[in-house]
């Protein structure tokens, strides 16, 4: 039979059962991620190099606002929306007011042409006619 040992939690010091066999030192990732960033706050010996490289370099680095990185954020802004709109076909661009309006304004009329219908043996065109629901030739 399996001993059930159990562990106390290396930051909350409750006492839990693994998951894991004799790696785990925390009784949730909520306690771990606390003890990584109560040892990243404390700067004590526990926290890696890299945490104390990635520290020190982020107190080091200084954003500015410059009018050429706004000028540069510009031109970028506008070379990728001119790039884009030129690669996108017209079919795949978003509708626009005025697409909609002539789009509603299509509808609105009385007669619309059925496309794909013959025309009679005068040569006259099918037309739909949306007051009375009937096919007119015309």
């Amino acid at each position: 039979m399996e001993d059930n040992k159990l562990y106390t939690c290396a930051y909350c010091y409750k006492e839990f059962e693994p998951k894991r066999r004799r790696v785990q030192k925390y009784c949730s990732n909520t306690c771990r991620s606390k003890a990584h960033h109560a040892r990243k706050s404390l700067g004590t010996e526990l926290s890696t190099q890299t945490d104390k490289l990635a520290t020190s370099n982020a107190t080091n680095v200084k954003d500015k606002m410059t009018l050429a990185g706004i000028g540069n954020a510009t031109a970028g802004s506008l070379i990728a929306d001119t790039l884009k709109s030129y690669f996108t076909k017209n079919e795949n661009k978003p509708a626009t007011v005025k697409d909609l309006n002539m789009l509603i304004e299509t509808l609105q009329l009385r007669y619309h042409r059925i496309k794909n219908g013959t025309p009679d043996v005068m040569g006259k065109y099918p037309y739909f006619d949306m007051l009375t629901k009937e096919i007119v030739f015309m």
